[in-house]
């Protein structure tokens, strides 16, 4: 296999994998959704756009072969996606941690929020938490949903500056 050839192998093989974890997770969240009857707080609903967002971009790089500028779009529309994630994974967890007489008050659901405020004030409004944000009912090895979702995009942000280095490395 020639350099080029392994360069490209490298990139496109991990925009395969960040595409199917991305899928996966979404399918993952779906299925909580709709089998364990957990609703999604306005976090979890954002947390679900950045990993759509960051498969996309995934899409583009496996689709498009990664090179020149068609990579440098890939990488951004994953590392947008990724940042998004990090930082509305990492303040729902925060919100998660805060101790009961701490949390935001209840308020009124996404989709109605949606249709009556002006966008600006939809995003200050769930961004400030709610107390339904703060409820942990799912868990795993200890960690909340928001927890792993954080660690994913953490790993799937590595994972891309690795991918990316790989071509520089060979």
């Amino acid at each position: 296999m020639t350099t080029t050839h392994h360069k490209l192998f490298h990139f496109r093989f991990w925009c395969l994998f960040g595409l199917v974890a991305c899928l996966g997770l979404l399918g993952y969240a779906l299925y909580a959704q709709h089998q364990m009857f957990l609703d999604p707080c306005p976090l979890c609903i954002f947390q679900r756009i950045a990993f759509l967002i960051m498969a996309v971009g995934f899409a583009l790089g496996l689709a498009l072969g990664g090179r020149g500028w068609l990579r440098v779009v890939s990488v951004l529309v994953i590392a947008m996606g990724g940042a998004a994630g990090l930082g509305v994974s990492g303040w729902h967890v925060y919100l998660q941690q805060l101790p009961p007489d701490q949390v935001p008050g209840c308020g009124p659901g996404l989709e109605y929020m949606l249709q009556t405020l002006p966008l600006s004030q939809v995003l200050s409004k769930v961004f400030a938490g709610s107390g339904e944000c703060a409820e942990v009912d799912w868990t795993f090895l200890g960690l909340s949903m928001p927890a792993w979702t954080f660690i994913w995009y953490a790993l799937l942000l590595v994972g891309t500056v690795w991918a990316l280095r790989q071509k520089r490395m060979n």
